[in-house]
């Protein structure tokens, strides 16, 4: 299938063939007919794409911030080659889609196939979205018109919050697309409605439609709004203009009444003078995109509904207000397309983004063409279980693994979307890009699987390529609960297939050094140390059933680390939590391990730590003797007669895992980590949020 993209490295915007994406849970698999261009949204990603490095730097100083932390805890190479990484990556464009539903996924009871709807997926002729970015279109509305159903749901959300009433004089800043749309609703529910834009083709739009319009190059808006408004001022400002000024909210806090409210939608200055607001009382405040629910991967992702009686308007029911409208003839949504345009001649929209147009619509091929994977570059795989398939396009096979694993035969490269996925193929000369797994698993010629993928998609990923007889490496952790593991173990029953775990920390120089200087009988303690930094609350790992948290989904590294030095197998973990409900969080946690060799470990596991400290140190004690390691770049002995210190680039072992990966997997030979320290490590983890929940030590 054909999809629009946007390259922020070099700044070209083009058409990029790619697999179908996959429809999970939840979702609906669209099959496109028209989508809508937002000009000013998509220019402002096409004019960051084209802008040089130092540009970027200066539109995201808040970014640079965080890559000098990262320049002083990683080094100046590891952030260069990250942020590299990071442009790499394309990017969507398009937020504005219509079009009809041929594949639904589990657990959608809303949507059928045939079903023409409007949602928020990007240019593309197919698109995957969750259900409640999604909704029926009425029989009498065209797909012309619902591609406006999206942008509608941003002013109507704008509108909601600023609560207007019949008869209120409401004034619209910026008439573009969003702010005509805003004025149409606006006008529909009865109220006074002035627009203020320094276009004159958009004011005569407007004024068509029965807005009074005002151009304040030519006039002082203040004047003419208090002039309008019977001199009392505005009841309401809706502020959809996008500018750099912060003059658009000074305006707006000047042409207001008295407790006047003002609503951002746009993206202007935001250097309030509070004199303007505290005399008047002003209310201000910023809406967010489509509605309640948006940015809430629960309502998003998992599809959870907020309860109508208590949240009237979620984003999916403002989308179905906007069809609604178009529907009954409140808004007409025809009279602002400038052009349509068919895909192939998409140039000819983003060449001109910055023009007088208001509305550009794409329209789709109905011959379009879907497709699980797609070939990427010529190459040839003649012997069966000799090739290789990466199923996972994230961040971790980006930034991580394909720079670390060389001239490996790779065939495959999977992403659910298959934007990732494709983009990486062609720069690491992979064969097929896909967004089904089963593809990899299906191919003869392939005998080792690497998985990337988020935590929960590990352990059915796992099971099922043991089963179609392949090698696994899977990033960490294994799995997510005991079930799982113990489903995993059946599966390896029987086989001589190997399961390796990325762990990658073991084959790193420091610790190997470190392990080289252990006593094979004398009592260890260690001491291992993550200053993990802070994630959101509604980020992904922290959702049990999604990432597992932090312990399971990365503590487990430490775990690792310690088994490894130790040589000794856990037989009892106790953990404790930071606050006072310490089993509703494991981001500060400490947990301790004893091995049955006699050894013990502490581990810290902190995300309250600051930023521009170390992420990993680790102490060991044994005999007499210490060694310190600091972030994987220094290790210093003490007490040593043969050592005293180690010190290298930040090197945390992947480069020689996968190295020693494939070789293995090339020439046969012992698996990398013994199976039953990744069971042990994996049980471990387990025990750790036991003891949490327990209060107690749990025995393995």
């Amino acid at each position: 299938m054909k999809q629009l993209l946007q390259d922020l490295k070099s700044g070209r915007t083009h058409s990029e063939n790619i697999p179908t994406p996959r429809v999970a849970s939840g979702q609906i698999l669209i099959q496109t007919t028209y989508s809508l261009v937002s000009r000013g949204t998509e220019r402002m990603l096409v004019n960051f794409g084209r802008a040089s490095l130092v540009q970027k730097a200066r539109l995201q100083p808040d970014k640079v911030k965080m890559l000098l932390n990262k320049v002083r805890t990683d080094g100046l190479k590891p952030t260069l080659s990250a942020v590299t990484s990071k442009l790499d990556q394309p990017i969507p464009l398009g937020y504005c889609n219509a079009g009809h539903v041929v594949g639904v996924g589990a657990g959608v009871s809303n949507f059928k196939i045939g079903d023409r709807v409007a949602s928020n997926g990007p240019h593309a002729e197919f698109v995957v979205v969750p259900q409640n970015l999604a909704a029926h279109i009425p029989d009498e509305v065209s797909y012309e018109e619902a591609t406006f159903t999206v942008v509608g749901a941003i002013g109507l959300q704008g509108i909601r919050l600023l609560k207007p009433e019949l008869g209120e004089a409401v004034v619209v800043i910026g008439l573009g697309l969003i702010g005509l749309i805003t004025a149409e609703l606006l006008l529909a529910n009865g109220c006074t409605v002035i627009g203020l834009d320094v276009d004159d083709q958009k004011l005569e739009l407007a004024r068509a439609k029965g807005v009074l319009c005002c151009n304040p190059n030519d006039e002082d808006p203040v004047v003419f709004v208090t002039g309008h408004s019977e001199g009392v001022g505005a009841d309401g400002v809706i502020i959809t203009a996008s500018a750099k000024s912060n003059e658009i909210v000074a305006q707006a806090a000047q042409m207001s009444r008295k407790r006047g409210r003002i609503v951002l939608v746009g993206v202007v200055g935001l250097n309030l003078n509070r004199a303007d607001f505290y005399e008047k009382e002003l209310t201000f405040q910023v809406s967010c995109s489509y509605g309640p629910g948006r940015y809430d991967p629960k309502y998003e992702e998992k599809g959870r509904d907020y309860p109508l009686p208590f949240v009237r308007w979620t984003e999916q029911r403002n989308f179905e207000a906007i069809l609604q409208a178009i529907n009954v003839g409140h808004l007409n949504p025809k009279d602002y397309i400038s052009e349509v345009v068919p895909l192939e001649d998409f140039h000819l929209i983003y060449n001109d983004l910055g023009g007088s147009k208001i509305a550009s619509i794409l329209k789709y091929s109905d011959n379009a063409e879907s497709l699980p994977a797609v070939a990427v570059t010529e190459q040839t795989y003649d012997s069966a279980g000799t090739g290789i398939g990466i199923v996972g396009a994230g961040n971790f096979t980006r930034m991580t693994m394909l720079p670390n694993i060389g001239k490996a035969k790779l065939k495959y490269i999977v992403g659910a979307g298959g934007i990732n996925a494709t983009s990486l193929a062609k720069k690491y000369n992979i064969g097929y890009s896909a967004t089904d797994y089963h593809q990899v698993l299906q191919d003869a010629t392939v005998g080792l699987v690497l998985i990337t993928t988020r935590h929960n998609l590990h352990a059915q990923m796992i099971v099922d390529s043991l089963k179609a007889g392949k090698h696994v490496f899977v990033e960490k952790p294994l799995c997510l609960s005991r079930d799982e593991l113990a489903a995993i173990e059946d599966a390896k029953i029987g086989t001589d297939l190997t399961i390796t775990v990325g762990f990658n920390r073991r084959f790193s120089p420091h610790l190997q050094k470190i392990k080289s200087l252990m006593p094979s009988q004398a009592g260890k303690n260690m001491v291992a140390t993550m200053n993990a930094g802070d994630i959101p609350a509604d980020s992904w790992v922290h959702d049990l059933e999604t990432g597992g948290g932090r312990i399971v989904g990365e503590a487990c590294h430490l775990i690792d680390v310690c088994t490894f030095l130790s040589g000794g197998k856990i037989v009892a973990v106790c953990m404790n939590a930071l606050g006072r409900n310490p089993t509703s969080t494991t981001d500060n946690a400490t947990i301790m391990i004893k091995y049955d060799n006699g050894d013990q470990a502490t581990i810290h596991y902190f995300a309250n730590g600051s930023k521009s400290y170390s992420k990993e140190r680790l102490e060991v004690y044994s005999e007499g003797k210490t060694v310190v390691m600091d972030n994987y770049r220094k290790t210093r002995g003490f007490g040593y007669t043969n050592f005293s210190r180690l010190k290298t680039k930040l090197d945390k072992g992947h480069g020689n895992q996968f190295k020693l990966l494939i070789d293995r997997f090339q020439k046969g030979g012992e698996p990398l980590i013994p199976w039953h320290e990744i069971v042990n490590t994996t049980k471990a983890s387990f025990a750790a949020l036991e003891s949490l929940q327990s209060n107690t030590w749990i025995y393995i």
